[in-house]
């Protein structure tokens, strides 16, 4: 058992390896798509949110309404979203991602996410059990902070 002081070393150790390869492994998937990260992080908010304004995204990536207005406009000629007017203001364009873009980004996330995969596999039943419990505790802990 450890000492409770080491348990955020631990947690930063983890939270290190895990962020390194996770990324390492969907920035190799980004050069497949030649998507921009800005690009990309416009299609996670469509996929996490369901469908925002141009207004919202812009917020999001931090830039100008104009700015966004330009990563959209090179996302709907790919395929990847489309804009359609609010049924409550037709001034207003939502976003959503079409089939194409949650292909595209539901892959990137495989890809992120594969090394887990093979790292469970080389853990036994019983530490893969332990390792689920306490990755719970902290989930619902860390989630009680959040709210």
């Amino acid at each position: 058992m450890l000492p409770p002081k080491l348990l955020p070393e631990v947690i930063h150790e983890w939270s290190k390896v895990f962020m390194q390869r996770s990324m390492r492994d969907f920035k190799r998937f980004m050069d497949t798509t030649s998507l921009s990260f800005s690009q990309i992080n416009i299609l996670m908010q469509l996929l996490h949110c369901g469908n925002s304004k141009v207004s919202e995204v812009g917020k999001q990536l931090g830039v100008s309404n104009a700015a966004a207005s330009q990563a959209v406009d090179r996302l709907v000629g790919m395929g990847l979203i489309e804009r359609t007017e609010d049924p409550q203001d037709r001034r207003t364009k939502r976003l959503v991602l079409t089939q194409k873009g949650q292909a595209v980004i539901r892959k990137g996330l495989e890809e992120r996410s594969k090394w887990i995969e093979e790292v469970t596999k080389s853990l036994t039943l019983e530490q893969q059990k332990m390792i689920g419990t306490a990755l719970t505790l902290l989930t619902e802990a860390a989630q009680k902070i959040n709210n």
